[in-house]
């Protein structure tokens, strides 16, 4: 790939956990079913202490993933945007449906994340890889 034919869009998003347990213990179910897929519910769900910390992240990867589509009014179903755990410890964004519709109009290429939690907050960046047209 030419240098001069691409570029990087990033976002970051910040989440406080805390805000997250909360809508975990006063809506449940719906709160999550709303937000994220089946696959990130079962491994954000398999330990219960850090439940909260683990969706908290996933929901930041999800806004930060947001942000580098740099959309305007456009809705995006956040279940389209999943935050997949691989075998050997890392993340990876998978895009489905209208968001990776507009990933492909944007000319993205590739897209790699980042999450983290410490204390009370998660974060994730989001950074891809956009061909110019």
């Amino acid at each position: 790939m030419n240098p001069g034919n691409f570029h990087v869009v990033v976002g970051i998003d910040l989440v406080q956990i805390s805000q997250v347990a909360k809508s975990l213990q006063q809506i449940g179910d719906p709160y999550v079913s709303r937000i994220f897929t089946a696959g990130e519910s079962a491994y954000c769900s398999e330990n219960p202490i850090v439940a909260p910390s683990r969706y908290a992240a996933r929901f930041a990867a999800k806004e930060a993933t947001l942000k580098a589509l740099r959309l305007d009014d456009q809705g995006v179903d956040l279940r389209t945007i999943e935050v997949k755990q691989m075998p050997g410890g890392w993340t990876e964004i998978e895009l489905h449906g209208s968001a990776k519709e507009l990933a492909a109009s944007a000319g993205w290429s590739s897209c790699s994340v980042s999450l983290s939690h410490e204390g009370d907050y998660a974060t994730a960046v989001v950074a891809a890889t956009v061909i110019k047209k």
